[in-house]
Parts: C-alpha cells; sequence; structure tokens
C-alpha cells in the first residue's frame, strides 16, 4: 500500500484522489480491529455505548445510504430500512440488534457495499463529483458527501481503538 494521495488507474485524478482517502482509512479500520472475537465485537463498555461490531456495520450503512440516495436516486425502502437501520441510528436499536456476528461478517458487509462504490466511480468523471447537490437542505456537492463517509469512519475508528484498548 502507497501511503500518498493520488490518482488512481480507472477513476478520473479527482475521483482517483477521493478512493485513495477511502482505501487508507479502511486499511487502518481493517487494522484496528484485526484478529478480534466475537464476544469483543459485542463488549459495551457503559450502557450508552455502541459495540465495535456495531460501529463496523454503521460504517457499511452509511455508505450505502448514501449509494441509495446518490446513485439511485430515492430514499431507503422498508426493506432496505430493515436491514441497515439498527446500523445506521445505533443507540438502543443498535445495542440490541447488533451483536453475535464475527470479524468476518462485519468485513465482508464493509467490502461489498465498498464494491458498489467503487464501481459506481469508475462510471463516473471529476464533473459529477464537483456537481452541486442539496444534502439536509444545506448546498453541497458529491466530493462532500463522500469524504463524510471517510470522515464518519474515521471517527468512528478512533472510537473502535480506544474500545480495543479497554478489551485487552
Amino acid at each position: 500500500m502507497e501511503y500518498k494521495i493520488a490518482e488512481k488507474p480507472g477513476y478520473t485524478p479527482q475521483i482517483g484522489q477521493l478512493v485513495s482517502m477511502m482505501e487508507y482509512a479502511r486499511k487502518t479500520t481493517l487494522d484496528a480491529v484485526k484478529d478480534l472475537s466475537t464476544e469483543q465485537l459485542d463488549y459495551l463498555p457503559t450502557e450508552k455505548s455502541n459495540s465495535i461490531g456495531a460501529l463496523l456495520l454503521h460504517m457499511a450503512a452509511v455508505e450505502i445510504g448514501f449509494q441509495i440516495e446518490i446513485f439511485d436516486g430515492r430514499s431507503p425502502n422498508d426493506e432496505e430500512k430493515g436491514e441497515w437501520g439498527a446500523a445506521y441510528s445505533l443507540g438502543n436499536k443498535g445495542r440490541s440488534e447488533i451483536n453475535g456476528n464475527n470479524l468476518d461478517f462485519y468485513l465482508d458487509k464493509l467490502a461489498k457495499v465498498r464494491q458498489r462504490t467503487l464501481m459506481e466511480f469508475r462510471q463516473r468523471n471529476d464533473a459529477w463529483l464537483f456537481e452541486g447537490i442539496q444534502w439536509e437542505g444545506h448546498p453541497s456537492n458529491h466530493f462532500f458527501i463522500w469524504f463524510h463517509v471517510v470522515e464518519d469512519e474515521i471517527n468512528h475508528r478512533g472510537q473502535i481503538r480506544i474500545q480495543r484498548k479497554l478489551i485487552e
């Protein structure tokens, strides 16, 4: 792995740079959860915490939510809300519904969701990346949306690192 933000084959220049950021964030997330057991993934340091497993599934849920909104041009349907709702919202719902899964379960979800994002990015160009859109009632662009996916992962990876120290 290279530790630089650079263009990537198969993508327009700035989308490639975004992909570089996404890859690095994901690598460090995977490093942070390496070899965790199901018990460690389910650990709740406080009654209001989210487990490491829930945080991993949340990362996938945020990304798939933006896939649906941006690539499909719609809101999640009832089936998608049922599958991803607890992971998206976390809290009590996440604590009660997201547990008992091994690390491969979470890594598979993250990989499958990311695979679609990368496939979609290959079909778009830098002009699309900077295209103006509305997000939560504010002027935005696609670049910001996908930056937010990276930023959310980095934020939760920090939580994961802290929790990992508590369980080791």
